[in-house]
């Protein structure tokens, strides 16, 4: 492998299309790849918080020689955004880092990542196509996937039994298996108070857009019909109190409250499974999985990769040595020992590999312990899923203020305060004012 001493630019080069464009606005020193070989191996700083990547970094480096990965654990997701927004204003930001793909547009318009299309374009073909469009910005390639989203519900199997209760395949009969439970004392569903989640994939699974690219400017419409579909769906199950309230802050109460049986169904992606296995004690074998809800009269179709999964590693924009890093990126989301250890739960993170061929791997991100005689089936629904993933949802450029001031608004929703359209039409105004303050192009 050949390495390269970068050339020093602006950051403004990088996204100077985009910029002029007024669709984002991005600026900072960095530097290139370009020119003469190293003298030496090189070793790249890494950033991320998943379990598992330790071991596939010592994979890693046990099998290169010239170039080396040097692992810094970050505490999570939210601590990764701020250490990066520093490490950038610093200039001192890691090669390689881990995050989702909610995030990728905004560190566009930050100036931090690099577009590495030209070293990873000619694989793209080993990736499915919901995972490598999570890395993308306008066509530009700037992260390599390494995890995929399937959904699916995952549901008290005795629970329904007793009650005479099948899995729902459609909301309207979740709703009806709700109301059900509710007389016997059983929540369906969870919302917790700080988590918009929900309401951000119902409204990707109904077409909705939040954020789309109009010309030279952002269109924002969060009241559009695939919104307003899902936002009736959520206000139906918090107005007939068919959803438990329980903070992820006490992760141990929410934990129990499934494995007592208080609450009977989760909408997840595989690696959630693994906190499931490691925090219960009463109901393993009795939990089986079942296809994520449709909306009534409508094909089935898979939420695309949130902060639920989809995870990216990503090269930034002050990287030396992008090419080698690219090819990092690229060797652990294919080598089939680094894909082994992050899909298992024990050794890993229990995500889906980000492959287009990925069945091979899915027994190892689903737990027999959990599903018992409910395993075998549960592989084929997940392996359904990951062929009807959203690939049209568009994370705009204030991506992580906008959550956060959703977030700041969902608890409301959640003690009835306000409506979900109440809520809706509150961040279609929010966005467009931030939008504008940051000098970007917007419509809305």
């Amino acid at each position: 492998m050949n390495f390269s001493i970068p050339r020093r630019r602006s950051a403004c080069v990088a996204v100077a299309g985009l910029a002029l464009s007024g669709l984002l606005t991005a600026c900072g020193g960095s530097d290139d790849t370009g020119g003469t070989k190293s003298s030496g191996p090189v070793t790249l700083q890494f950033w991320g918080w998943a379990n598992g990547q330790e071991a596939v970094v010592k994979a890693f480096n046990a099998s290169h020689k010239d170039v080396r990965l040097k692992y810094t654990k970050v505490t999570d997701q939210l601590t990764m955004q701020k250490q990066l927004s520093n490490a950038v204003k610093a200039k001192n930001a890691p090669c390689l880092l881990q995050n989702t793909g909610e995030y990728v547009t905004s560190w566009v318009a930050q100036g931090a990542l690099a577009d590495i299309t030209k070293y990873v374009e000619s694989s793209k073909d080993k990736f499915n196509s919901g995972s490598w469009a999570s890395g993308q910005v306008q066509g530009k390639v700037y992260g390599v996937p390494t995890a995929s989203a399937p959904a699916f519900t995952i549901y008290r199997t005795d629970i329904f039994r007793k009650y005479g209760l099948k899995a729902p395949t459609t909301w309207d009969e979740f709703i009806a298996a709700g109301k059900v439970l509710k007389k016997h004392g059983i929540k369906i569903t969870n919302y917790a108070g700080e988590d918009p989640s929900t309401l951000e994939v119902l409204s990707m699974q109904a077409g909705a857009h939040w954020y789309a690219i109009d010309g030279d400017a952002w269109k924002v419409d969060f009241q559009d019909a695939g919104s307003l579909k899902a936002a009736k769906v959520i206000q139906e199950i918090i107005d007939n109190d068919l959803n438990a309230k329980l903070s992820f802050a006490d992760y141990a109460a929410v934990q129990r409250s499934f494995d007592s049986g208080a609450t009977a169904t989760r909408q997840i992606s595989t690696w959630q499974m693994s906190g499931m296995v490691q925090n219960f004690t009463k109901s393993f074998g009795k939990w089986a999985l079942s296809p994520w809800p449709t909306f009534t009269g409508e094909a089935a179709k898979t939420p695309a990769g949130t902060n639920q999964s989809a995870n990216l590693t990503l090269v930034s924009e002050q990287c030396k040595y992008r090419e080698q890093a690219a090819e990092a990126a690229l060797w652990m989301s294919t080598d089939t020992k680094a894909v082994k250890i992050m899909a298992s739960p024990e050794t890993g993170s229990g995500v889906m590999p980000a492959l287009k061929d990925s069945d091979s791997y899915v027994p190892e991100a689903v737990s027999e312990k959990l599903l018992g005689s409910d395993y075998q089936p549960a592989q084929q629904v997940v392996k359904d899923s990951l062929a009807t993933v959203t690939t049209d949802w568009t994370f705009g450029p204030n991506w992580t203020a906008m959550f956060t001031e959703l977030q700041s608004q969902w608890g409301k929703v959640v003690s009835k305060e306000e409506t979900v359209t109440d809520l809706l039409a509150h961040m279609q105004k929010w966005t467009v004012d931030d939008l504008k303050s940051r000098g970007i192009n917007v419509k809305g």
